[in-house]
């Protein structure tokens, strides 16, 4: 198993310390690039792959993201079925 199938599995087993770090790369293996919101976003960070979009607000004074975006972001990961389509891109590489 290659390192961005160990991310994507320790991201679905929900862990305590996921940081901001892993967060950024586990989407950049869906395709989506971050950006904030214009210098008036505060902390808002989006994620966007075209048309679709995620957004959160990034974690501070620590950079342990908050359980209840782990929650929000492993709903929307399955909802727009994001590892079936990067499984089925990649039939099943990992690089």
């Amino acid at each position: 198993m290659g390192t961005k199938n160990k991310l994507i599995k320790r991201f679905l087993s929900n862990p305590k310390d996921f940081t901001y770090e892993e967060f950024v790369r586990l989407f950049a293996i869906f395709g989506y690039e971050q950006s904030n919101k214009g210098t008036t976003s505060g902390s808002r960070i989006e994620f966007t792959n075209g048309e679709n979009s995620f957004m959160m607000h990034k974690p501070h004074p620590k950079n342990i993201i908050k359980s209840y975006v782990m929650k929000e972001a492993l709903s929307y990961v399955k909802d727009n079925k994001l590892i079936e389509k990067y499984n089925n891109e990649n039939n099943g590489k990992d690089e």
